[in-house]
């Protein structure tokens, strides 16, 4: 059988595709068999692999990509940069631990969440990306459309589930009960990825009741650790360092939104 129908068969098309080079490379550095075999498989792995993150950032629905080597923690002092090395080890992800970030409009929630979830896609884990409002439509649907425990059980299977925007809107009662719902079916099963604008304290408002507001924080910040941004929006400073915006423009930039960044685990 050739060669070339072997890789086909055992379905190497990255080797495939770069094997006259492979062998090219190997002849004038005078590899041994070794040596050709582990650079040849490491191609086909490395293809393979590219592959396969990039379906996973696909499924992601990440709105952009975005990574932490991007992040300017220059320009946001208040973030602790040994919390966000150890979120980036990902080992929140394999102990099904969430994360929880904090602050105003404008200062890199969402930017960590998606550097987070890229991370966690170049793993190999399954990852999605939904706002709040188009979760809570999702779920809402569902069950109009009698399918809710189909839905909910395929939103448990991302191993990390990103929910931005927290807090723009309120719920009503029946959102805020299937919101619930979803964070109780990914309880310590899978990681989940919150951002949002408003303090604990104000998720009664949030979620239109105190009861059940107390349950979501209860599962959530079991096994979780809280960033809080303290810092002016990435996206009003260069006019106010030209003198297009002076003091910060809404009161929920001047408000501290929880005590400062700590890990909260209670095991």
């Amino acid at each position: 059988m050739a060669l070339e129908q072997l890789l086909n068969r055992l379905k190497m098309d990255h080797l495939q595709a770069s094997l006259d080079s492979l062998c090219e490379h190997a002849s004038k550095q005078d590899l041994n068999y070794r040596e050709f075999l582990e650079q040849a498989l490491l191609q086909e792995w490395g293809g393979r692999h590219q592959k396969g993150l990039e379906s996973r950032l696909k499924q992601a629905r990440l709105p952009w990509i975005k990574t932490l080597e991007q992040f300017d923690f220059s320009f946001q002092p208040s973030i602790d940069h040994k919390i966000v090395r150890e979120l980036a080890g990902l080992g929140f992800v394999e102990r099904g631990e969430n994360v929880v970030l904090l602050g105003p409009p404008g200062v890199g929630k969402t930017h960590l969440a998606v550097a987070l979830a890229v991370k966690a896609a170049e793993a190999g884990h399954r990852v999605l990306f939904m706002t709040l409002d188009r979760l809570v439509s999702t779920l809402l649907r569902a069950r109009q459309e009698n399918r809710l425990d189909r839905q909910l059980q395929q939103l448990t299977y991302p191993k990390v589930l990103v929910l931005d925007e927290m807090g723009y809107l309120p719920m009503t009662r029946e959102e805020a009960s299937l919101f619930f719902r979803l964070i109780n079916r990914r309880y310590e099963r899978a990681s989940t990825i919150l951002t949002s604008n408003k303090s604990f304290m104000d998720w009664g408002e949030i979620f239109g009741d105190q009861v059940i507001a107390t349950a979501i924080l209860d599962r959530l910040l079991h096994h979780s650790t809280t960033l809080n941004i303290k810092g002016e929006s990435y996206r009003l400073k260069d006019k106010r360092r030209a003198g297009l915006v002076t003091t910060p423009t809404t009161k929920e930039e001047e408000t501290s939104l929880a005590p400062d960044s700590v890990p909260m685990s209670s095991d």
